[in-house]
C-alpha cells in the first residue's frame, strides 16, 4: 500500500509509515481479499449510508493536515475510525465526531479496544461539542463534503491552524484552509483538487439501535 500511495504522490515519509501500521482491516466488517482492502483507490460502504475512505484519501488529507507531534485535532465524521486510528499514529491528540448513532456506538468501543485515545462524542459538528465548549485545535479535518467552508468550525481553530475539507455541491474540491486571523478575509484557501465524499450534514443525528 505505502509504495502505491507514493507512486499516487503521497511524500511524507511519517505519513507512509503510519499507513502501513493501520492495518485497514481492523476497520472493515467484510471478509475481502487482501487485494481488494488494500486497493488504494476503492472505498466500501460500512453502513448508515457512510464509506471508509479510500487508503489514498485518508493519507492525502492527512498530508494536508501538515501534523506535528502532540497537536491537537477535531475530527469531523468518525465513520468507521480508520482515518481517527492513522491521526492517532501520527501523534495527535484527537477528539472525533460521528452523527450516526450505530456507527459512534461502534467506532468509539473499537477504537477503544484498540488503544486509541481518540475522545469520541455523538453529534453533527458544525460547531464542536457542547462538552468541550471554548476548546480550540490545531488542526480541524472534515471527512464529510461540506457545500462551503463552515465558520463555526473555522472558530474551532487555533490562529495559525488549518482546516482540511472537501467542498462543494455535487463537484467537490478538497480546500486547505488556513486561518491567519479571526477575520474570514484572514482565511487563505488552496485548492488541491477533486474531491468525493458523502455530503455533510447539519442538525440532524440519526439514532440507529
Amino acid at each position: 500500500m505505502a509504495e502505491q500511495l507514493a507512486e499516487r504522490g503521497i511524500s511524507d515519509q511519517n505519513v507512509l509509515e503510519v499507513m502501513k501500521k493501520v492495518p485497514r482491516h481492523w476497520f472493515f466488517s467484510d471478509t475481502l481479499l487482501d487485494k481488494i482492502i488494500y486497493d488504494i483507490e476503492r472505498s466500501f460502504d460500512i453502513g448508515c449510508g457512510q464509506t471508509i475512505s479510500k487508503p489514498y484519501t485518508v493519507a492525502w488529507q492527512t498530508e494536508l493536515l501538515m501534523l506535528a507531534p502532540q497537536m491537537t485535532v477535531f475530527e469531523v465524521g468518525t465513520g468507521s475510525g480508520y482515518q481517527t486510528a492513522v491521526l492517532c499514529e501520527m501523534g495527535a491528540s484527537v477528539v472525533t465526531v460521528e452523527r450516526q448513532y450505530a456507527l459512534y456506538r461502534k467506532t468509539k468501543e473499537l477504537l477503544k479496544g484498540l488503544q486509541y485515545t481518540a475522545r469520541c462524542f455523538l453529534g453533527d459538528s458544525f460547531n464542536g461539542v457542547p462538552e468541550l465548549k471554548g476548546v480550540v485545535y490545531d488542526r480541524v479535518l472534515v471527512t464529510c463534503g461540506a457545500p462551503k467552508i463552515p465558520e463555526g468550525l473555522m472558530h474551532l481553530l487555533k490562529v495559525g491552524g488549518i482546516m482540511v475539507i472537501p467542498v462543494g455541491e455535487g463537484e467537490q474540491r478538497m480546500l486547505r484552509v488556513f486561518k491567519d486571523g479571526e477575520s474570514p478575509s484572514q482565511w487563505r484557501v488552496e485548492d488541491h483538487g477533486d474531491a468525493m465524499f458523502v455530503p455533510m450534514l447539519q442538525g440532524r443525528n440519526i439514532r440507529q439501535k
